[in-house]
């Protein structure tokens, strides 16, 4: 039997499609039940303010750095979104001295326009806003080479081979509206996936790539870079794929509650704590990575409940 349409886009899988009870059973977790979700394998952790929160999200490219070597080079993979902590990364490495000629940076994503990745002039560019953000505020005695900074492009093949022979201590990332990671969306309800979303197993094959993106992300992008001109977003993007987010030994994902709203902060968290993976929801599919950690601010959580404004 085919499951629900989404109520959202009707092309598309998403987390609307799910059984009602399973969603129910996660809209009703308190914060102190939700602090609780750790297991063997995931791990919660909450912060009680946005500078601890930001300073503990930046600390990870550090710890991650400081373990990089000639003949072990180590990197990280980040986001744009959360964007708050990468002036700390600069401020950090600097008053450090923190050496990193051998350690590496992959960029998660960017968007994909008329035929190719969109260059660094375009106002929304992801490894724009990482060097203004991060790398040209590090002192150049410091920086890495440039070679040793990866971000995707419509030619993907040069992104994928740089994930051989690097350590990707950690994979940072944010959640979305539709509760991706990177560009991971849910995929559209076409072809074979017509009654039933692909299963974890197939979507876990997926390497980086140029995916179309769910209306869901469109509009949040819009509204939380471009003042809601939806107009503006690209519909396409190139994003790093599941097979390079289980080579990170580490897979951490940072909401302080404004990319995803209660009620998804609550489910991702739910599924992969009870080991629910759904390519409906492909946060969920983390379910199935040995370590990964959920951060909270504390009061970003807020409560899945009925107020009118």
């Amino acid at each position: 039997m085919s499951r629900a349409e989404s109520k959202v886009a009707s092309g598309w899988w998403d987390y609307t499609t799910l059984d009602e009870e399973l969603m129910k059973d996660a809209a009703q977790l308190t914060p102190e039940d939700v602090w609780n979700l750790s297991r063997p394998g995931f791990q919660v952790h909450v912060y009680d303010t946005l500078e601890d929160f930001y300073l503990a999200e930046a600390l990870e490219y550090i710890e991650a750095w400081k373990q990089s070597t000639p003949d072990n080079p180590v990197g990280i993979c980040g986001p744009i979104g959360p964007t708050e902590q990468l002036p700390l990364v600069a401020r950090l490495v600097n008053a450090l001295e923190l050496d990193l000629h051998s350690a590496h940076f992959w960029g998660m994503d960017e968007w994909y326009q008329n035929g190719k990745a969109v260059d660094e002039t375009h106002p929304l560019s992801f490894a724009k806003a990482d060097r203004e953000l991060c790398f040209s505020k590090i002192q150049s005695k410091l920086m890495m080479p440039d070679e040793n900074l990866h971000f995707p492009s419509e030619n993907t093949q040069p992104y994928i081979d740089s994930w051989d022979g690097v350590r990707c201590a950690v994979m940072q990332g944010g959640q979305g509206e539709v509760k991706h990671w990177a560009f991971n969306d849910p995929p559209k309800r076409e072809g074979e996936w017509i009654d039933e979303p692909p299963p974890p197993e197939v979507y876990r094959q997926l390497g980086t790539r140029i995916v179309d993106l769910h209306p869901m992300t469109l509009i949040q992008n819009a509204r939380t870079s471009g003042g809601g001109y939806v107009a503006g977003v690209p519909t396409k993007a190139i994003t790093v794929g599941p097979v390079e987010t289980w080579k990170a030994e580490k897979v951490s994902i940072w909401q302080a509650g404004f990319h995803d709203n209660p009620f998804g902060q609550r489910l991702t968290a739910w599924m992969i704590s009870k080991k629910l993976p759904d390519s409906s929801v492909p946060m969920s599919l983390l379910a199935d990575h040995p370590n990964v950690h959920f951060h909270y601010f504390r009061h970003g959580l807020g409560s899945v409940s009925t107020e009118m404004h």
